[in-house]
């Protein structure tokens, strides 16, 4: 199984989101074609057809 498949999985099980990785998410939301723009400490990942949610990876707050 592929590492973006096993972090797909661990969010749909539901679980604790602290125990899913910047790293593993931000792989995942490329791989299924996101495209990323950076502003400083936020990821922001866009898709046409869907609308734009931010994910602040939580460094140098």
């Amino acid at each position: 199984m592929a590492r973006h498949e096993r972090t797909l999985l661990r969010i749909l099980r539901g679980g604790s989101d602290a125990s899913i990785g910047f790293d593993d998410l931000r792989g995942l939301f490329l791989h299924l074609g996101f495209e990323e723009r950076v502003r400083g400490s936020h990821h922001i990942f866009f898709k046409s057809g869907i609308e734009c949610k931010e994910y602040d990876h939580g460094h140098g707050s």
